[in-house]
């Protein structure tokens, strides 16, 4: 459920037509909702209800950074995780404790292990054992210790696009899971770490719990292995993953039923379990709210040009990825069209054949399910600005990220002196 709805012949978010955004910010706009953001972070936590122990809650930062999400489920008692340093500024900058704050990513430089250090964040998922022992020299040499989970990766195929798929033996995530008593037993004997877990997660967007089970599984045996030789677990970070409904009647797995397969699998288990919620919270509490520039004719049908482009919203472009198409005042009538952006670029196109409400040049329109991996993952391609972001808080809303112009990015180039 999300509070994107129809009312008058309009679409609002909550209490604010999205005409009046448009008008007043421009577009494209992503437009978030807060109370879809809090329902959505609520009802993920209370899917974990029937776990022996409180879990811990940290959001997937990459899914959405905007500084007013991150501070909006930072009070609903989340905590981040992040997997660079500008995502650690990031969740600090919004007031979510350091304590609460993992560190995830496959390739953490010396000087983000040590921004991890500084700040002093929870834990830190190790993807290697390189990785293990340089974090460990760092915190040896100023005289700490860092908590630490040893990410594995279970061989388990996720059934989600390859791209977001994490969790098999030829994904470049993790150490594979039959090495991981001897790993954790080299790595938790070195100064500077206290390693305290596993860690491991399989992919994004997730359709179905099966392969989620699987893996978990596989965890349950390494933590039987890990305990017989000696070690002690506390805390096992059962990652993020699970999928959202991109298509109208698409019915997934929902956070209920989530967990009451983990507490089914970990049961026993007498430790504190971690999670990496991210889509399952943002995706549905976004829009990108864009404009028909116009209606062209085509060779079978029409191509509608909107505004916005695969710079604002990757997805499409990038895995073939599906966004329902509505128009903010739909008439009632329907075509089948081609829904393109602006840049020079084929694959600029967002659907093929499309049955949606019927559009003229000058009609707004959203794409839905955009608030994860949406505007995070914009760039200035073909000198486009950054699109702005906008949350909406019942009848009032505010601009939560600036529109950055083409000239402000220009700014920050510079013409050398042996051009000049």
């Amino acid at each position: 459920m999300d509070h994107f709805h129809i009312h008058g012949g309009e679409l609002y978010a909550e209490d604010v037509p999205l005409s009046r955004i448009a008008q007043e910010v421009g577009t494209p706009v992503y437009v978030y909702s807060r109370a879809t953001f809090e329902r959505h972070a609520r009802v993920f936590r209370e899917g974990l209800s029937g776990l022996e122990r409180p879990p811990h809650l940290a959001f997937a930062v990459k899914s959405n950074p905007n500084l007013a999400v991150l501070r909006l489920l930072g009070r609903e008692g989340y905590g981040a995780d992040v997997v660079s340093g500008g995502e650690l500024a990031r969740a600090l900058l919004a007031g979510m404790p350091a304590h609460d704050i993992v560190f995830s990513g496959v390739g953490k430089t010396d000087t983000e292990l040590a921004q991890g250090l500084d700040a002093g964040i929870g834990q830190f998922n190790i993807e290697s054992s390189e990785e293990g022992r340089e974090l460990a020299a760092i915190a040896a040499a100023r005289g700490q210790v860092a908590r630490c989970a040893l990410r594995v990766n279970p061989d388990v195929d996720a059934g989600t696009h390859d791209k977001i798929s994490t969790g098999k033996a030829d994904n470049k995530f993790g150490v594979p899971i039959d090495r991981a008593p001897e790993l954790f037993a080299e790595l938790s004997a070195l100064p500077g770490l206290d390693l305290r877990g596993l860690a491991v997660h399989i992919g994004s967007q997730l359709s179905e719990l099966a392969p989620l089970e699987a893996a978990f599984a596989k965890l349950a045996d390494s933590l039987r292995t890990l305990r017989g030789g000696g070690h002690t677990i506390s805390h096992m970070d059962l990652g993020g993953g699970l999928g959202v409904p991109y298509r109208k009647g698409e019915v997934l797995p929902s956070p209920a039923e989530y967990g009451e397969m983990v507490a089914r699998v970990t049961k026993g288990w007498d430790v504190t379990l971690m999670f990496e919620p991210g889509r399952v919270i943002a995706g549905n509490a976004g829009v990108l709210l864009t404009r028909v520039i116009r209606v062209k004719r085509g060779l079978n049908d029409p191509f509608v040009i909107v505004d916005a482009a695969m710079n604002d919203l990757a997805r499409p472009a990038l895995y073939g990825a599906w966004h329902d198409f509505d128009a903010v005042k739909p008439s009632g009538e329907r075509m089948t069209a081609n829904i393109v952006g602006p840049i020079c670029e084929t694959g600029d196109t967002f659907a093929m054949g499309r049955e949606t409400d019927a559009l003229v040049s000058g009609d707004l329109a959203v794409f839905r399910t955009a608030g994860a991996y949406g505007a995070t993952m914009a760039s200035s391609y073909n000198s486009r600005g950054f699109v702005a972001e906008v949350m909406v808080d019942g009848s009032d809303f505010a601009v939560v990220a600036d529109r950055i112009l083409p000239g402000a990015i220009a700014d920050a180039e510079r013409v050398p002196d042996f051009l000049a």
